[in-house]
């Protein structure tokens, strides 16, 4: 009954889903405070605001952006899938996908934790296989519902073990697309310390060893939450970074290359996520 219902009120108009987000978002900020204080903390570090009012601002709006960033998961997910790409109405620089697979390379396409990473895949999945990792949820219950609403069109979902590793190998060996969150905290090994945003954060390195030792082409991609709720526009872009050497330097590649594009669309990033923790038993970050 719960799903139902849930599906009945996702073909609701999206501008409603997104409005009740950000409402919800500022009501969370307001009173949540450790979820509050990451958010604050987060973008005050991050040196984006000119000054206190230009940073005020800003806070409000991550604050709505990242409710919104909650609620469309809803229409997202529990759509059929041909209401939910209709959510997209714009694609800009669908050609780089093209050229890489006109050329018989295969596609990493690295959606940060920007605007509407849910939507991408799903859009790039409706013309051409892709294999997405992703980390199963706590509530188990949840699974079901995460992967018959990811798991649409030409999406393989493989879970971030050693299975899904080799599953994106086989992907962009066979010329396929891969999807990475490329701003998430690795996991022990996985990863290097690098600065983002002026703090050391522990950055997933998966990225450089697979351009390495297949060639793909790395490609940016993001879903931008247009105003009112009028749905998305796709940004597609190569990463303009340096993905050979040694892993230090690749993950000081990819997160500056990260930044620039953040700094674009600033609002619409996750500046709640914990980007700085430490995970268990790595090193502390070197000190500077």
């Amino acid at each position: 009954m719960t799903q139902f219902l849930l599906r009945l009120f996702a073909r609701l108009p999206l501008r409603l889903w997104h409005a009740a987000g950000a409402l919800g978002g500022r009501l969370a900020y307001r009173y949540n405070a450790r979820y509050a204080t990451r958010l604050a903390d987060n973008l005050r570090h991050s040196g984006i605001a000119a000054g206190a009012s230009e940073y005020q601002a800003l806070l409000r709006q991550c604050a709505a952006e990242i409710g919104k960033g909650g609620a469309e998961i809803i229409p997202i997910w529990l759509r059929p899938y041909e209401q939910t790409l209709k959510l997209v109405k714009d694609c800009q620089g669908w050609e780089h996908v093209e050229a890489a697979v006109g050329a018989g390379k295969g596609v990493l396409a690295m959606t940060p934790h920007l605007g509407c990473f849910e939507i991408v895949s799903l859009y790039y999945a409706a013309r051409l296989p892709m294999t997405v990792l992703y980390r199963p949820p706590r509530q188990q219950w949840l699974e079901g519902i995460m992967r018959a609403g990811r798991g649409r069109g030409k999406v393989n979902l493989a879970k971030t073990d050693v299975k899904g590793v080799r599953a994106l190998l086989t992907a962009l060996k066979k010329g396929e697309a891969v999807g990475i969150l490329p701003d998430q905290v690795a996991s022990k090994g996985e990863g290097a310390w690098a600065s983002f945003f002026g703090r050391q954060a522990y950055t997933p390195t998966l990225v450089a060893r697979l351009h390495q030792s297949t060639g793909a082409v790395p490609l940016l991609m993001f879903g931008e939450r247009l105003p009112r709720g009028q749905g998305y526009r796709i940004h597609i872009e190569p990463l303009k970074a340096d993905l050979t050497g040694s892993k230090e330097h690749t993950a000081a590649q990819l997160n500056a290359a990260l930044e620039a594009l953040i700094r674009k669309y600033p609002a619409q990033y996750l500046w709640s996520y914990n980007r700085y923790k430490r995970p268990g038993g790595i090193e502390p970050p070197p000190e500077h």
